[in-house]
């Protein structure tokens, strides 16, 4: 199919009563008016939620349609229809802390009758005293956790860490995590949406009340085993591509182009995700224009060359499936 370019799709806007508007100020997005954005949903094929494509020959089709109608062109040999695509990619504007949570591990998944659910955050940009929240404190048990959950001071057991730009860390099933308020944030994860709020601060949804906790799920989930991770800070000035990530999910690597620096997918190998962190790339055969921000899929039998036209940071995701 010599017309199969890059898939570009049109945002999906969600409010959070932790959002803002931080994806128009920093990646010039139009967003809703009077509402707090906290997620835009780029890539997406649930029941509840589907990417349109927003240009080419796929223009208007959902990526489930895709899926359905041209599946070995999009996800390679072998790919059924039926299957969804396994990768869900968000950019988080997070104007508040979230909430603290989990998301059941395989096993726990299956009993509770959620979803496995791993993710990776890149973070884009910080302001403020942006930190992050991941894993308990050394020496925390399980006993004292509960006990602290009951007494609302949380924050004695909880591991936290201040960001910079560039910084990312897996946040698998099971890991305790929370974002804090002034992180722009990637997040590439499972195909799932399976969360369990163990705390929330003592806030109010947009609706005024408390929103829903779920600490008995949550207890069943936290690996109690996990201390102080810490996140992998790139180097300024990287000279190589950087691999932040190669999980059973998915792997993630980390590029710095120069002005007039080339970055090429053959066809007929591997599908890829483009997420463009800054600069501008254009694309060689479909001749359109990458933005801060937007997030590509690289079908499996596209030829794919993108040429940076300023120093450009991206990411690439190789999904994994068995």
């Amino acid at each position: 199919m010599n017309n199969l370019f890059a898939l570009k799709f049109e945002p999906l806007y969600q409010t959070r009563v932790w959002g803002g508007k931080g994806l128009h100020t920093s990646l010039g997005r139009d967003l809703p008016k009077d509402q707090r954005i906290g997620e835009s949903w780029e890539i997406v094929d649930r029941e509840e939620a589907q990417s349109v494509v927003a240009d080419g020959c796929w223009k208007g089709l959902t990526l489930r349609q895709v899926l359905e109608q041209h599946a070995e062109l999009l996800m390679g040999p072998g790919w059924s229809p039926e299957r969804r695509f396994p990768i869900l990619v968000k950019w988080l504007d997070c104007q508040e802390r979230l909430s603290l949570q989990v998301h059941p591990p395989a096993e726990a998944a299956a009993q509770l009758g959620g979803e496995p659910k791993t993710e990776h955050w890149y973070v884009a940009e910080t302001s403020g005293d942006a930190a992050l929240i991941v894993g308990l404190k050394k020496g925390v048990s399980r006993e004292e956790f509960e006990s602290a959950l009951k007494e609302s001071r949380l924050e004695q057991c909880i591991h936290s860490f201040p960001t910079q730009p560039g910084d990312s860390i897996l946040v698998e099933s099971g890991r305790l995590h929370a974002i804090d308020a002034g992180n722009l944030i990637l997040e590439i994860q499972q195909n799932s949406d399976t969360t369990y709020r163990v705390y929330d601060w003592g806030r109010v949804g947009l609706d005024g009340k408390p929103r829903d906790l779920h600490i008995e799920k949550s207890l069943q989930c936290i690996d109690f085993e996990d201390f102080e991770p810490e996140p992998l800070r790139i180097p300024e000035h990287p000279g190589k591509p950087t691999e932040l990530v190669d999980c059973s999910e998915f792997s993630i690597t980390h590029h710095v182009l120069q002005p007039g620096d080339t970055l090429s997918f053959p066809a007929d190998q591997s599908l890829h995700l483009l997420h463009l962190i800054s600069g501008t790339l254009t694309e060689t055969q479909g001749g359109q224009t990458i933005h801060k921000g937007e997030n590509l899929l690289l079908p499996y039998a596209a030829e794919s060359t993108f040429t940076s036209i300023k120093e450009s940071t991206l990411l690439i995701t190789q999904p994994h499936w068995k």
